[in-house]
């Protein structure tokens, strides 16, 4: 079950990043995924070196600007080895598709791109009056979800809320990766569509990624442990990715 559960390392250093790490079990090898903080800490450099130290990468860029932009920054990232890179669905269809290209062209067949929908931040109210979007949050992301799947995406980021559906619409094989994963109990800090881990789970989410709730665990190595457990208690015999 770890294929299916991303540690987030939301950490402003390379050294509290590292620290982190060396609390885990020594023979663990964990999914981790480096966002927008920690990338422009720490470099590509730091990146390539949690390949090297057998770590799968979720690279969390959401990369939003115009084609040609985008397409560049997938070729620079794809020489990089990670496993997964993120954009946004809003970029567009044009966006996405060049991204696409970009990866294919660069032979990195092992890179998987995921189109983000709408942040798990945002709420009905924040996605219609403060970002203008009408209708509801769910049939927004299911649009963005379409549009992506037509692009040639690998998947998209969505909330728990939200999976059901875009794997009815998308299939099987087209991934969905929840972020804002809270325990039962466990504050939402700026979350607002969370979701538990079993929960998630059983909805059918391919990638659970949970940052907080390991991170800032008095003991990090038991909390990732329980997270893993609790999505094999879902019945989940995995995620049939390789990853």
């Amino acid at each position: 079950m770890r294929e299916c559960v991303v540690i987030a390392l939301d950490f402003p250093s390379v050294e509290e990043a590292e620290t982190f790490l060396d609390r885990l079990e020594p023979e663990e090898k964990p999914f981790v995924k480096v966002g927008m903080q920690l990338f422009y800490a720490a470099g590509p450099h730091w990146v390539e070196r949690l390949k090297e130290r057998g770590c799968s990468v979720f690279l969390d860029l959401k990369l939003h600007d115009i084609p040609n932009t985008v397409a560049g920054a997938v070729d620079s990232v794809a020489r990089l080895g990670v496993d997964w890179l993120t954009l946004h669905a809003c970029g567009g269809r044009a966006m996405m598709e060049v991204a696409r290209e970009a990866r294919d062209r660069s032979g990195a067949s092992s890179l998987r791109l995921l189109a983000v929908t709408q942040l798990t931040s945002l709420d009905q109210r924040a996605l219609n009056e403060e970002i203008g979007i009408p209708g509801t949050v769910e049939a927004c992301v299911r649009r963005y979800a379409r549009m992506a799947r037509e692009s040639g995406m690998d998947g998209v980021v969505c909330s728990g809320w939200e999976v059901e559906g875009i794997k009815a619409m998308g299939g099987h094989d087209f991934v969905a990766a929840v972020p804002g994963i809270r325990p039962s109990g466990e504050a939402t800090q700026d979350q607002k569509r969370v979701m538990t881990p079993q929960e998630a789970a059983a909805r059918g989410a391919d990638l659970l990624v949970v940052g907080r709730p390991i991170t800032r665990a008095a003991d990090p190595a038991a909390a990732y442990r329980r997270i893993v457990e609790a999505v094999q208690n879902a019945g989940r015999d995995g995620c049939g990715l390789e990853c």
